[in-house]
């Protein structure tokens, strides 16, 4: 069992696991995540049918047949935040942790040419792949960049929704990301995101254990702990819709590859985890930064990014 050590720890083996990922989809060897053997989340390019407990069914059929295969292969995520986020056309979108870029194309489509979309990775194996699905897309309104989600790379307030995709249950500073998110979004603004989480005790050996960090699993907040560190960040009207429970027979699937001490601890967990749909909203008279995300503000780049300025495109 590799566990966890450090924040540090935790974001280089992220890095790692989906600079991999990104690899076996380029070179055609398919996707991976919430699993065995990589990052999350999909064990196999399961995003329409496949048996990864986690990312199954994600896509529907049109859905998938808008984007590049590599775009679908490279789907990493637990739920499907461009279906729910009620994207308007015109719109500017933010998806922090973009991967191989389907939530940010699908996005695209939404706002229309009138509307712009960022997608943030901090992966150069899955930026490169990304920017390879935009030029298969042939979309122009789509901009990559390359950073962390704790120092999202564009000003304040400029922003109408943040999606992600299960990500921020990998960051090791949560609170970071929300104040982030916060700064990011304009007055009005909407987050929008899928994301893993817990409803009950975790036993402490799932917590510490890496691999199930970087499976989306050990990283995840307790939905009531979700709702507290949003209204911290300063957003109102916090909600969670759950979209899929996991059971025992979902959760000894995806310790398979585990020790068989962590095996054994599937039954301890069925039911405790779970897909679910977060929205938030930034108030209408909100100032850019909250007091949690102006402690950030200092150490955060904010004042270039845009098509063709210094964060790529």
């Amino acid at each position: 069992m590799t566990t966890m050590n450090s924040d540090s720890d935790v974001k280089e083996v992220v890095r790692q696991r989906y600079g991999e990922a990104a690899k076996r989809v380029t070179e055609g060897a398919g996707g991976g995540g919430c699993g065995p053997v990589s990052s999350c989340c999909g064990a196999a390019p399961a995003s329409i049918g496949g048996s990864d407990p986690i990312t199954a069914n994600l896509y529907d059929a049109v859905q998938a047949d808008a984007v590049p295969d590599t775009a679908l292969l490279a789907s990493l995520g637990c739920g499907n935040p461009t279906a729910l986020a009620e994207l308007q056309p015109g719109e500017t979108v933010l998806d922090l942790g973009s991967g191989g870029g389907i939530d940010v194309l699908l996005s695209a489509k939404r706002v229309g040419p009138t509307g712009v979309v960022y997608g943030l990775d901090m992966t150069d194996e899955m930026l490169a792949l990304a920017q390879e699905n935009k030029r298969k897309s042939g979309l122009a309104n789509v901009h990559f960049l390359k950073g962390e989600i704790e120092h999202i790379p564009l000003p304040a307030n400029s922003v109408d929704v943040v999606i992600s995709n299960c990500v921020i249950n990998l960051a090791a500073d949560k609170d970071r990301v929300l104040a982030e998110a916060f700064r990011v979004l304009k007055p009005g603004g909407r987050f929008a995101v899928s994301d893993v989480v817990v409803r009950g005790e975790v036993p402490a050996a799932m917590r510490r254990n890496m691999e199930l960090w970087i499976g989306c699993v050990a990283g995840a907040l307790s939905d009531r702990d979700y709702l507290d560190k949003l209204a911290r960040a300063g957003f109102a009207d916090a909600g969670i819709e759950i979209t899929r429970t996991y059971g025992v027979d979902d959760t000894r699937e995806f310790l398979a590859a585990q020790s068989a001490d962590l095996q054994q601890l599937a039954e301890q967990v069925d039911g405790k985890f779970a897909s679910g749909f977060i929205r938030a909203t930034k108030p209408a008279g909100a100032p850019a930064t909250s007091a949690a995300a102006a402690k950030n503000a200092a150490s955060t780049t904010s004042s270039c990014c845009g098509p063709s300025t210094c964060c790529g495109s």
